[in-house]
């Protein structure tokens, strides 16, 4: 089984410093799951010059299952996909589905509003409002010129 790499290289080296940790964050994800038995719900991230999105789908979980928490700089989702019980009588002859814990991580760049982080979730989808601080004006301070006497 071949596994995505997602490396920043110097064709990247225009992208924002957090776009390259988020490339190491999807790296690190990818390189520590288990294929055959963990659950890993699939993340879009986007930004406008308001806030960044995060749309994660979680397909058959609710509210409930979910804990979204902001430490550090660091988006962390949480939750538990349950592994319904297998019908009496019936034959399996495939399972495809994974269940399981799952805990995504992802970095935040220091322009963020932590205390102001919003989720939403409805119909398997959780939605994530990040919004940015204002950018900081340059500060102009007088320097006072003190005359000597040589």
């Amino acid at each position: 089984m071949q596994r995505l790499i997602v490396r920043p290289n110097n064709e990247t080296a225009f992208f924002p410093k957090y776009v390259k940790t988020f490339l190491d964050d999807v790296n690190r994800n990818f390189e520590n799951s288990n294929p055959t038995s963990s659950y890993v719900p699939r993340v879009n991230i986007s930004e406008d010059a308001n806030a960044i999105y995060v749309h994660a789908e979680l397909p058959g979980l609710t509210k409930e299952d979910v804990k979204v928490t902001v430490k550090d700089n660091t988006l962390i989702l949480r939750g538990e996909k349950k592994h319904e019980e297998k019908q009496e009588g019936r034959k399996y002859f495939r399972i495809e589905q994974r269940y399981g814990e799952f805990t995504r991580q992802f970095s935040l760049p220091e322009n963020v509003k932590e205390e102001e982080v919003k989720a939403s979730f409805a119909n398997g989808i959780l939605e994530i409002n990040i919004p940015k601080k204002e950018p900081a004006l340059p500060k102009e301070r007088e320097i006072p010129i003190n005359v000597s006497m040589n």
